[in-house]
């Protein structure tokens, strides 16, 4: 592969989540709708899992805590969230979309699935579906206890 830094296979990969998230977004704002990439993330994983706790949101949408207490202060304020105290657990909120969070994702839904047709155009099922094997053996190569080597970065 070489050493120039567009040779190298993570850098690729990086740069087509960048690209795909540019598009998207750039697509999301061109229909109207005033929500991120990541807040929309953020409002997905909230209604697919609505007793996760705020750390699990950041880690199902990979971003640190801090950021996923911004996104959701953000999304509060438009009112597409609810932030109400857990019922079990009193250290703990509970997230709940509103109506109107629940009707930007059926505004969003048609457009994200156009957004992931066009970037994948092109590809066969079995091509993606050996890209998401292939990604999974890296994620896996890459938890903390697979990794052996003591400072590796």
């Amino acid at each position: 592969m070489g050493n120039r830094l567009q040779g190298v296979f993570f850098y690729s990969l990086e740069s087509a989540i960048k690209s795909y998230r540019r598009f998207a977004q750039a697509r999301i704002e061109q229909s109207g709708l005033d929500v991120t990439i990541d807040q929309w993330l953020v409002l997905k994983t909230i209604q697919e899992s609505p007793e996760a706790s705020q750390q699990e949101v950041a880690a199902a949408v990979f971003k640190d805590f801090a950021s996923v207490t911004r996104i959701i202060q953000l999304l509060e304020s438009k009112s597409y969230v609810r932030r109400r105290a857990h019922r079990t657990d009193g250290r703990r909120s509970s997230l709940r979309l509103t109506r109107a969070g629940m009707a930007l994702i059926r505004d969003l839904e048609p457009i994200i699935r156009a957004n992931r047709r066009q970037a994948v155009r092109g590809l066969k099922a079995s091509d993606l579906k050996r890209m998401r094997e292939m990604l999974a053996v890296i994620t896996t190569n890459c938890r903390p206890q697979q990794n052996i080597i003591k400072g590796a970065g």
